[in-house]
């Protein structure tokens, strides 16, 4: 009987090519739970909610051969769903630190190309309770994709199945906004317009590369057809300052989080200046770099982090092939600021501006322009990009009620999305059940001490809740740098 196979979206291709050893193409997620689950139903949930709905999970990425090869996902023969579910046990009791180092341990574990590309691991023995830590290839699909897979496996009281609902998104931009920026000036035709530029930019940049120095030729290639006043200055001109997070990233990475943090406290600091729960989180973010860069002795520069951003419609269902379809913004964090509330102010602002402007409609564009690439010019524009950021930081809005997971009550949810090129700081937050957690990906080689960091970011939290809680006036306390 033949197997069963479809072509590969070039956005798929994209993320199944990058791999490489220092930042391999992996979205983690973790689901905290409150007690153990029987394994029996963690296998009947995942097969009844994640392989037979989706036929990705049971396919393998295969490429076929000849002058004109493509990618295609192609049904696995003799696919088995417990090798790629595990099951372990810390020691009784474990703590976040012992989970947080069992993550850890596979972080660097590449997948094997002749199977399916992701598993699920059972971690009994966290506090009372457990964890199902899950690792999925970004080719499968993307992060905000991926996120409504797994909620898909929680139910509420009533037993219904989980998604996310609503128009929120990983920047506060809803799907519908896109689609009006899409459709505005010129109308429906924008994002086809934005296709065209972007191919044309990268056919002039492939051209070029043979007689110019990569660099050069992205940045030329580019400003043929992607002059549109800020939004290119942002996309070709942005730069990374040399900072305290910055280096040549290894193959180890660190992951640590906070305790859950109150939403009412951290929403009236944000009415302060007008601001958004995703606005004060991205404050907080920035001045937990802020301080990390003091604590060292060096002046703190602001750093940008890319931001995802949703364009599939979340009030329709899933498509089964799941897939790639998400743009990126780049978004400055104000931690040069000395202050918190200039940094909330400018963290709206700068919010705000990148809401306003067409910027994810042509990086949506250059996305799926980038996967037909060959693949060194793909490299050379990826890294041209990428290198721009310190990573990706993502903001997700889940479920406000208690969800349960095979029968056990879930009690927090973090995931991370992959780094690229010299990325070496990620950051991911996720509101949930009336509070919210921030997660940390560090490279080891680069950031050692992502506690340190992780302390600087809860301070900085009970800083603006007491700061929303006296009106502005409550002062900053001074930090003694670390040791």
């Amino acid at each position: 009987m033949p197997r069963a196979s479809r072509r590969m979206g070039p956005a798929d291709v994209l993320w199944l090519t990058m791999d490489r050893p220092t930042n391999l193409m992996v979205i983690v997620s973790v689901v905290l739970l409150e007690s153990v689950p029987d394994w029996d139903r963690v296998l009947e949930v995942m097969r009844a909610r994640l392989v037979e709905p989706y036929p990705v999970f049971s396919q393998r990425a295969v490429r076929s051969r000849g002058p004109f090869a493509r990618h295609r996902w192609e049904d696995v023969p003799d696919f088995d769903l417990e090798r790629h579910v595990h099951r372990t046990t810390l020691p009784s009791g474990a703590s976040d630190t012992e989970l947080q180092a069992y993550i850890e341990d596979h972080l660097a574990e590449p997948f094997d190309r002749s199977r399916p590309m992701w598993e699920v691991h059972l971690v009994d023995g966290h506090g009372e309770g457990a964890a199902l830590v899950f690792r999925i290839h970004h080719a499968l699909a993307d992060g905000i994709a991926l996120t409504r897979v797994l909620l898909g496996l929680t139910e509420d009281a009533d037993g219904r199945p989980g998604d996310l609902v609503g128009p929120r998104t990983d920047t506060g931009l809803a799907p519908a906004a896109l689609a009006a920026q899409a459709g505005g000036p010129g109308g429906p035709g924008a994002v086809a317009s934005a296709l065209r530029l972007a191919r044309t930019t990268l056919r002039v940049g492939w051209k070029q590369l043979r007689d110019k120095g990569a660099r050069e030729a992205v940045t030329d290639a580019a400003s043929v057809t992607l002059r549109t006043g800020q939004v290119v200055s942002d996309l070709l001109l942005t730069t990374n300052p040399a900072s305290a997070v910055g280096g040549e990233p290894g193959r180890r990475k660190r992951v640590v989080w906070t305790s859950p943090l109150p939403l009412p406290g951290l929403k009236q600091a944000g009415r302060l200046v007008g601001a958004t729960l995703n606005d004060v989180l991205l404050s907080a973010v920035a001045g937990a770099l802020h301080t990390y860069q003091d604590d060292r002795g060096i002046d703190p520069v602001d750093l940008v982090t890319m931001v995802p951003v949703n364009v599939r419609p979340l009030d329709e269902p899933l498509p089964r092939e799941l897939g790639n379809r998400f743009a990126l913004l780049f978004l400055r964090f104000p931690s040069r600021e000395a202050t918190p509330l200039g940094r909330l102010a400018l963290s709206k602002a700068r919010m705000d501006w990148l809401k306003a402007s067409p910027e994810a409609v042509l990086t949506f564009a250059l996305i799926s322009v980038i996967g037909h690439l060959p693949a060194r010019v793909e490299r050379l524009v990826v890294d041209f990009f990428a290198d721009k950021a310190i990573g990706v930081t993502t903001n997700v809005a889940g479920p406000r009620e208690l969800r349960r997971l095979a029968d056990v009550p879930v009690t927090g949810v973090l995931g991370w999305v992959p780094g690229s090129g010299r990325h070496t700081l990620g950051f991911c937050i996720v509101t949930y059940d009336d509070a919210v957690r921030i997660g940390v990906m560090a490279d080891e080689g680069v950031i050692s001490d992502p506690e340190g960091l992780l302390a600087a970011l809860e301070e900085e939290v009970a800083l603006l809740v007491r700061i929303g809680a006296a009106g502005g006036t409550a002062p900053r306390r001074r930090r003694e740098p670390r040791s």
